[in-house]
């Protein structure tokens, strides 16, 4: 679900898969992953292990994997001695997260009672806390390069002393060495907590389902069923790649995930029916980007989301299909336009295997179907996940029994026997080491910003520089996600983000309802008193109502820690859920960008070592196309998209597509034919009216203009380029 920054050259990255080490390890690692498959199945279905221990087991087999699978002694690591060193390590991390979970009573019981002494760790507790922290260092530096343990070095530095050498809010008091170590491990949101419990009951589950889906042929039905709808469009082989991307983020939830397993297919084929290479790689690379976007799984900012907001699973995932939609539609405009500009895509075979496209239809569509109705139903995810992958081998033994029985070919379908099933669960876990690995050390991160409550100043910082403007804040929190996602996975830069920025965005949204209130004038004693909390001379208005203006430069005003206290009085509490929510949703959106924008676009790089195109090129080229990306959570800010009832949200949906498409227009400066000096103005005029919230009558102007405009176009058209040509 987490996309790694630098690509895995190390020799034992497939150790599971081949027969590599001494002593036949190949064979050991192999059991010991099955086995920890299905007790992270059975923890979570029929164990009962306190949330502790369940933790620290999660952590310590990952890392006891990721030491011996991610050898840091690069063209050394086939020999014994460093065969020796990765297993001790790995077994004393696995020893350590262990140790840590049984010591927590007896901690406390030492420490009641010699109170006032602080944390009474003993000699082991030391060298198991600190061994933890330095694997945290360690084996996230493996997985995704040296970002992470530098944030969490300054972390621990920060209270530890750097807090009292900063200046303004972000000076924090230092913290004892010892409270530092049981903050760290012990609180719910250290090592062992909030982040670490998400990747425990949730992402690993997904994880291992996916595994199920990729095993059991469902990616054959993606595939497929993309043909038949896009087969007979013009440009179908690309629509093909926005199709099956969409899918297979079921799926994945990875951008680089969903480029190298459909972009394979999709990459050659767009090639081969016309498209430019940089192009063909670059709808590849943002069609793959909505694969986190895309509900159920989204990756596991929906996890994270829900445990953060406390807003149920099944609603964040509701609210999102819409707008995923909105952003594969998006990307599927830019494929017509460039198939129409470049006369790409007219001719190309794309038969379908029906008795694919049926068999893996039916461990593609029942699985998910179950796992759908039980989220809506208000199952635990982990529930849902493991009742999923019983119905996919259900399904696959059903498929089976029909093919025997019917022995014409109508079916292909792939048995789940019990080979394959332990190959979907080792290809889950294996999945699933950078995340459990990285949402581990971020908890260290997660710990020192609540601790501090640097993340306040952060806030501050946030409302102090946008001046109140939404859109400025939007643009800085983007700003911020894109260098962050230079050396981060796009979950680990949501991570960071929301807990930075997720309250002044949502703060910065709550103001426009109490400006409202101000213009009106709030005569409720109790509500009016608080803002003599404020040193402003425009509190003697309030009870009496002042200008929009002055409302606003009231509320610029008002003091972060002052604003936390007001916020909840003035606003309803379903009304601040739907604000935090939204903030979110937005920053989750941006933090994707480090995917398909330079100069470091991972999805990007990866499809264009498929196509054989530039990869700087094809990033731009990404980026452009993908700017879904920016125009969806900008929905977000300024609509009730995510918050509107059933028919708002479809009105701002489907306006919202005729200024996507007169955006997708004005950027490739094509419609259905070349752009005039009237068109331009159309489709300028038509963008507004059709992105205005809620307003019928500028959105069927809006929407009209952009049709005018494209049929305009479409007269105007002249003989096209070639793609080769350009």
């Amino acid at each position: 679900m987490t996309d790694t920054t630098e690509p895995q050259q190390n020799p034992r990255a497939n150790l599971l898969d081949l027969p590599t080490g001494p002593f036949g390890l190949r064979y050991v690692f192999s059991a010991f992953t099955l086995l920890f498959a299905i007790w992270h199945v059975l923890t979570n279905v029929y164990l009962t292990e306190p949330g502790l221990w369940q933790n620290a087991i999660h952590f310590g087999g990952f890392a006891f994997l990721a030491s011996v699978t991610l050898s840091p002694w690069g063209k050394n690591s086939g020999k014994t001695w460093a065969w020796v060193i990765d297993i001790t390590y790995g077994l004393a991390v696995a020893a350590a997260a262990l140790w840590v979970a049984s010591a927590e009573s007896g901690l406390y019981e030492r420490s009641l009672a010699v109170t006032g002494q602080g944390w009474q760790f003993t000699a082991i507790d030391w060298a198991a806390g600190l061994l933890l922290i330095f694997a945290c260092i360690d084996l996230s530096r493996r997985v995704s390069g040296w970002v992470i343990p530098i944030l969490i070095i300054l972390s621990l530095s920060y209270i530890l002393f750097l807090g009292t050498m900063l200046p303004g809010v972000f000076r924090a008091a230092s913290l004892p060495l010892d409270d530092v170590l049981f903050r760290t491990l012990y609180n719910d949101e250290g090592m062992f907590g909030i982040l670490a419990n998400i990747s425990v009951t949730n992402i690993t589950l997904f994880m291992i389902f996916g595994g199920f889906l990729v095993v059991s042929g469902a990616s054959n039905f993606v595939i497929e069923i993309s043909k038949i709808v896009a087969g007979r469009i013009k440009g179908g082989a690309a629509f093909v790649a926005v199709l099956s991307s969409a899918l297979t983020g079921t799926i994945s939830g990875s951008a680089i995930a969903n480029t190298a397993s459909t972009g394979v297919i999709t990459i050659p084929l767009m090639k081969a029916n016309g498209f430019r290479p940089q192009f063909a790689a670059g709808v590849e690379a943002a069609a793959s980007t909505g694969g986190q976007l895309m509900p159920p799984i989204m990756g596991a900012g929906a996890f994270v989301m829900a445990s953060y907001t406390s807003i149920p699973y099944s609603t964040i995932v509701a609210v999102s299909v819409v707008p995923a939609i909105l952003y594969f539609l998006s990307v599927a405009f830019i494929v017509r336009i460039e198939a129409v500009k470049y006369d790409a895509g007219a001719h190309i075979d794309l038969t379908v295997d029906r008795a694919k496209m049926i068999s893996g239809g039916l461990v593609f569509v029942i699985p998910l179907a179950v796992m759908i109705y039980l989220l809506l139903s208000g199952v635990t995810p982990s529930f849902a996940a493991c009742w999923a992958i019983v119905a996919l081998i259900g399904t696959s033994w059903l498929t089976s029994i029909i093919a025997k029985i019917r022995p014409d070919g109508a079916f292909k379908p792939v048995s789940m026997g019990p080979k394959r099933i332990a190959e979907a669960l080792i290809s889950g876990i294996k999945a699933a080491v950078m995340t459990a690995i990285l949402l581990t050390a971020i908890g260290i991160m997660n710990n020192a910003i609540v601790t501090s409550g640097v993340g306040n100043g952060f806030s501050l910082m946030i409302a102090q520089w946008s001046q109140g403007s939404l859109v400025l804040a939007i643009a800085l929190i983007a700003l911020a996600s894109l260098v962050l996602g230079m050396g981060l996975p796009v979950t680990a830069a949501y991570i960071i983000l929301a807990i930075l920025t997720a309250p002044a965005l949502a703060g910065l949204m709550a103001d426009s309802l109490i400006v409202d209130q101000l213009m009106a004038g709030i005569t409720d004693p109790a509500k009016s008193g608080l803002f003599f909390l404020v040193d402003h001379p425009l509190v003697a208005q309030v009870s009496t109502g002042m200008s929009k203006a002055e409302a606003w430069e009231l509320v610029r005003n008002i003091p972060f820690e002052v604003a936390v206290t007001i916020r909840p009085v003035m606003i309803d509490p379903t009304v601040q859920t739907g604000f935090l929510l939204t903030a979110h949703l937005i920053i989750f959106w941006l933090s994707q960008d480090s995917n398909v924008t330079p100069p470091v676009c991972l999805a990007a790089f990866a499809a264009a070592g498929i196509a054989g195109s530039r990869p700087m090129a094809t990033g731009f080229e990404s980026w452009k196309i993908a700017k879904g990306l920016y125009i969806v959570p900008l929905l977000f800010a300024y609509t009730p998209l995510v918050t509107g009832d059933f028919i708002e949200v479809a009105q701002i949906g489907f306006f919202a597509l005729f200024g996507i498409y007169a955006t997708n227009a004005m950027i490739q400066w094509h419609a259905e034919g070349p752009l005039k000096p009237l068109t331009v103005v159309l489709l300028i005029g038509g963008a507004v009216g059709a992105y205005w919230p809620l307003a019928l009558l500028p959105n069927l102007l809006g929407a009209g203009a952009v049709v005018a405009a494209v049929i305009l176009s479409k007269r105007a058209a002249v003989p096209v380029l070639s793609a080769k040509s350009a």
